[in-house]
């Protein structure tokens, strides 16, 4: 009798603490839930807004001209909006940032995946996250105190603020981003693969270029894909050192001025609802298309690395 009673306590126990944790899972479970609706309904507000303000744009420029016009003259009269110039400095400046930050944020994760020791990457894979919470307004603070006058003075130029110094800057914020999934990336390549390739004879260096890298190649390209979108999207720091000239930029040295930068000058003196202020809200839904084509490709290539090798 004392043992059934015992075994029934333990029962109801039992399901009382089973009650509690399916109680929390399911509390859990909501709140990520609302979490992704609200992202759903964020994102759809801004598309929204943007398709609002913006579109009406293009009912005084035609969407050829707008796109492909040279001339920005929003308090002209008439005004006229053309947006080649700051769609030319956006890929100058994207440009500059993904040659320099692809292939020191490969190496870099290369290094801390396969290379370093543990005590080594437990150490700057933190400290290389970190910098990736630096305020971009600091990041533009260094770039004209500091990298202008070197960019100036290395390439012989009339002013260091130009698309290469603020390229250089875009490359430094976007390489945490990089090698930091990059890193997570190589080190999902299964170790079957690695010691495959070393009874093969295989060196750690062409096992990494041959075996790891090419294995990773995915998660690569979507840390490549969310770097760029951190450099297309970035705007303090362009803002502060790309120089701010109107002119349709030649060379990455030519001072410019980017997408983002246009709106963040021009939206403060812009009258709501007026012109400028409807062009600045196309400029921005362009930016937005571009932003979020360059995530859903890489969302993409990361969903395609997950299934690879959940084979």
């Amino acid at each position: 009798m004392i043992g059934k009673t015992s075994h029934d306590t333990t029962t109801e126990l039992k399901e009382i603490l089973h009650r509690r944790w399916r109680l929390g899972e399911k509390l859990i479970e909501s709140w990520i839930f609302l979490a992704g609706i609200l992202t759903i309904v964020v994102l759809l507000g801004i598309i929204v807004l943007l398709l609002k303000e913006g579109l009406s744009a293009f009912w005084y420029t035609p969407p050829w001209e707008f796109l492909f016009g040279t001339k920005w003259y929003p308090v002209s009269e008439p005004p006229t909006f053309g947006i080649t110039s700051f769609f030319v400095a956006t890929l100058w400046v994207t440009l500059v940032a993904t040659a320099i930050s692809v292939p020191i944020g490969v190496a870099c994760a290369a290094y801390l995946a396969e290379v370093a020791p543990a005590k080594v990457r437990e150490t700057v894979k933190p400290i290389i996250e970190i910098l990736a919470g630096i305020p971009s307004v600091v990041m533009g603070f260094i770039g004209l105190l500091l990298l202008s006058p070197l960019v100036q003075s290395a390439f012989n130029l009339n002013t260091g603020l130009c698309g290469l110094t603020a390229g250089i800057m875009l490359s430094l914020m976007s390489l945490p981003i990089i090698i930091s999934v990059s890193e997570d990336a190589l080190r999902a390549v299964p170790d079957d693969f690695r010691e495959a390739s070393y009874a093969l004879g295989a060196t750690k260096w062409e096992t990494i270029r041959h075996v790891c890298i090419p294995g990773a190649l995915s998660g690569i390209t979507a840390a490549v894909m969310l770097g760029v979108g951190r450099a297309i999207g970035e705007t303090m720091t362009v803002l502060m050192v790309a120089g701010g000239a109107l002119a349709v930029p030649v060379s990455p040295t030519d001072p410019m001025m980017p997408m983002t930068a246009v709106i963040a000058s021009g939206i403060g003196n812009a009258v709501r609802g007026g012109l400028q202020y409807q062009a600045l809200f196309a400029i921005g839904l362009i930016l937005f298309a571009i932003t979020l084509a360059v995530n859903l490709f890489a969302d993409r290539v990361l969903d395609r690395q997950k299934r690879k090798f959940a084979r």
